[in-house]
């Protein structure tokens, strides 16, 4: 399978937000927070294409999600906060008592067209 290496940012978005007050459990909330946002040219380098599943694995686990072009800067891929995030950052809170949430380093890896149709 092809990878590339991503800074991942998770953000909160107006959409979700709305989506919020209807219910996390909505097909709507669902399919927002696990999208994923890259630039053009890093799809076409792991050879995806919109509405495709990538694989996104950090240090502290992976999540998968649904690719999605977007005007981000290249080498960077923001998702919205939600369970999908939460399986990728780590507890370490630097005393803080908040987990990092901004800025990982991931490898994101293409899955099988055939994977995303089937889901």
């Amino acid at each position: 399978m092809t990878s590339i290496r991503l800074l991942i940012n998770p953000m909160r978005t107006a959409k979700q937000g709305v989506q919020v007050n209807v219910g996390k459990f909505s097909d709507d909330y669902q399919s927002i927070v696990t999208a994923l946002s890259m630039h053009e040219e890093d799809m076409r380098e792991l050879g995806v294409e919109g509405g495709q599943q990538v694989l996104v694995r950090t240090d502290h686990g992976e999540a998968e999600f649904v690719c999605e072009k977007s005007k981000v800067p290249q080498g960077m891929a923001f998702v919205p906060y939600g369970p999908p995030t939460c399986q990728l950052m780590g507890g370490d809170t630097g005393g803080t008592g908040m987990p990092t949430s901004k800025g990982w380093e991931a490898d994101v890896i293409a899955l099988p067209a055939e994977s995303s149709e089937t889901k």
